[in-house]
């Protein structure tokens, strides 16, 4: 039986496994004020189990980007999702900083597969002008993770104890697996998308970029990747501190109490939400108004961008409000702008490469996040929180200006060794 908009029951799968992603990644943060207490870890010794995590991490980005483009999204993903899952049930053996280590490398391995296998998806799935909001929402669930996450483990921990709260996340992406096998298939490929959908997905797509290798040396050669990366590396390590640190910030540093901590820390994470949803929005607004495509991305990410200085008012503020909504109106700006510049990637290179481009695009992002944790441990143990917002509040810019410079115009073909040029360059 044939089944209507079928894409859009792909995009509430591929949503949901960020949703999980995000859920075992957090329930480290949110157990932390306890966890980080009875261990007795100082916060460089916190910032070097997050650094295990974030090395695993960056490395499996580029090795995630290749094993999508080899194994396929329904293969690649399933995997994924058995790997990491497990891993975050296995924190509920922690005896000591060092097999709490070894399990957040662990998780690491997994985790980057799912937003590689997205954003493959998002490739095979959607046309050029769905692009940017299926991003967004994909995006989103790495928000609504978060928010998911911080009352329910705070509730667990509490009630059942920290150990509890990784059992009970880790079994979640299970449930996950059975849908996503019985539904998953290439557009080429599936038994149950209407012709009319086909038709509409396959929009655009170059049927002779399947046949074309192209090497990593090939795609690092191209300014457009080396912009895309080093964005990323200044701009994640914002991310990053939001979903490790913020819990113990609030606890540790603005007074909150676990239970305060339970009520209120989801609300940066609900605007970080919002923010991926809208991010998308606008730039596919722009691009429905005849807009160039990258143009629109790129007008897209500028007032983002600008709105991240904020995070330089936060450090100083008295008011544990304004500190709070500031937050939100930063995550908010940071996750409009992820969502548009991840969309990049699917506008300028052809579907073959979209994996293995991904992967080296966010083995920046990696890069990036795991040099600012491990500065981050080191920095709020000598001189506070403060430094770390001020720095905070220059990287976007610093992000957009890369970009800029070095992420001009479509993709050519020659670029990659061949004459064809990129199914989304100029959609």
């Amino acid at each position: 039986m044939k089944i209507p908009h079928l894409r859009w029951i792909i995009a509430g799968l591929l949503f949901t496994a960020t949703v999980i992603n995000y859920i075992d990644r957090q329930t480290l943060s949110v157990v932390a004020p306890m966890l980080t207490k009875e261990l007795n870890l100082s916060p460089v010794a916190y910032s070097n189990i997050l650094t295990a995590f974030l090395a695993a991490y960056t490395a499996m980005y580029l090795g995630s980007g290749l094993l999508v483009d080899r194994w396929g999204t329904r293969v690649s993903l399933s995997v994924f999702m058995v790997w990491w899952s497990v891993s975050n049930m296995l924190h509920a053996l922690v005896t000591g900083a060092f097999s709490l280590g070894v399990f957040r490398f662990l998780l690491g391995i997994g985790e980057p597969g799912n937003f590689m296998a997205a954003i493959k998806a998002t490739s095979e799935w959607y046309p050029a002008k769905e692009r940017a909001l299926i991003s967004g929402f994909v995006n989103a669930g790495a928000a609504v993770g978060a928010i998911i996450a911080t009352p329910c483990v705070t509730f667990l921990a509490l009630t059942y104890g920290w150990r509890s709260a990784f059992v009970v996340t880790g079994a979640l992406g299970f449930v996950w697996l059975a849908a996503w096998l019985a539904i998953y298939y290439v557009p080429e490929k599936h038994p149950r998308i209407t012709e009319e959908e086909r038709t509409l997905v396959m929009e655009g797509r170059s049927p002779a970029a399947i046949a074309h290798k192209t090497r990593w040396l090939d795609l690092l050669k191209i300014r457009q990747t080396w912009g895309l990366l080093l964005a990323r590396f200044f701009s994640d390590p914002v991310w990053w501190f939001y979903l490790f640190w913020l819990p113990k910030y609030l606890v540790e540093q603005r007074g909150f109490t676990m239970v305060e901590m339970g009520m209120l820390a989801w609300l940066p994470y609900l605007s970080a939400d919002v923010g991926s949803i809208f991010g998308g929005w606008f730039s596919g607004f722009l691009i429905r108004r005849n807009w160039e495509v990258l143009r629109a991305r790129s007008a897209g990410m500028l007032p983002f961008a600008m709105l991240m200085p904020l995070s330089i008012v936060v450090a100083f503020t008295t008011s544990r409000p304004l500190c709070l909504a500031l937050i939100c109106v930063v995550t908010f700006a940071h996750m409009a702008w992820k969502t548009n510049i991840m969309t990049v990637t699917n506008d300028i290179y052809p579907v073959r490469v979209v994996g293995s481009v991904s992967g080296i695009v966010a083995f920046g992002n990696g890069l990036g996040g795991t040099l600012f944790t491990l500065l981050t441990g080191q920095i709020v143990q000598a001189f506070g929180y403060e430094t770390i917002f001020v720095l905070m509040g220059c990287m976007h810019p610093v992000a957009y200006v890369l970009f800029q410079l070095l992420v001009r115009g479509p993709l050519k073909g020659s670029q990659l060794g061949t004459a064809e040029e990129p199914a989304h360059a100029t959609a």
